[in-house]
C-alpha cells in the first residue's frame, strides 16, 4: 500500500511539475513577446501581461506538490536537529496534519472562489473567465496532498543536508 501511494505520488509531483515547467516557459515566451511588441514595433499587446500572470499563478500552485515531497515547504530546520529521533517524527506529524489542513483550507475557499470568479472575466482577456486562474489554488492544492503524505511516509529532507 505504502509503495502504491509513493508510487502514485511520484506521478502526480512528476506532472505537477512539468506542468509548472511549462507555465514558466510560456510566461518566459510572452514576457519576451511583451518586450518585443512594445519597444520594437511600438503596439504592446494588453492581453500578453494578463497571460503571464495567469501563467505565474498556475506555476506557483502547480509546484508545491514537488516542493512538499522533497519537505523545502514547512521546514523547522532547527527543531531537527535539535530534538532526539522519536521527538522528530512527532515534529513530523505536527507538521503533516498543519500542512494537510492548510491545504484543505486551500482547497474549499479556492474551489469556492473559483466559482464565484465565473462571472467575472480577466482585463485584456475578456473571453476567459477568471474561473481558470482561480482554479489553480484547488488543483495545485490536491496535487500537493499526495506531495505532504509521501514526505511523511519516505523522508526527504533535502534542505536539512544542503543547510549551512
Amino acid at each position: 500500500m505504502k509503495s502504491a501511494f509513493l508510487s502514485l505520488g511520484r506521478g502526480v509531483s512528476a506532472f505537477s511539475l512539468a506542468f509548472a515547467c511549462l507555465m514558466l516557459v510560456l510566461s518566459a515566451c510572452l514576457g519576451m513577446f511583451q518586450v518585443v511588441t512594445r519597444f520594437i514595433f511600438e503596439q504592446p499587446a494588453e492581453w500578453s501581461e494578463v497571460l503571464i500572470r495567469f501563467f505565474l499563478i498556475w506555476m506557483v500552485f502547480m509546484a508545491l506538490p514537488e516542493a512538499f515531497r522533497i519537505g523545502s515547504m514547512v521546514s523547522i530546520d532547527m527543531l531537527h536537529r535539535l530534538s532526539p529521533p522519536p521527538l522528530r517524527r512527532v515534529l513530523d506529524v505536527v507538521i503533516m496534519v498543519a500542512s494537510l489542513a492548510l491545504l484543505a483550507v486551500i482547497i474549499w475557499f479556492g474551489w469556492d472562489y473559483a466559482q464565484r470568479g465565473k462571472v467575472q472575466t480577466m482585463a485584456g482577456l475578456e473571453d476567459l473567465s477568471m474561473f481558470w486562474a482561480y482554479l489553480a489554488l484547488p488543483v495545485g492544492s490536491a496535487c500537493a496532498v499526495f506531495g505532504v503524505i509521501a514526505n511523511f511516509l519516505e523522508p526527504q529532507k533535502h534542505e536539512l543536508e544542503t543547510a549551512q
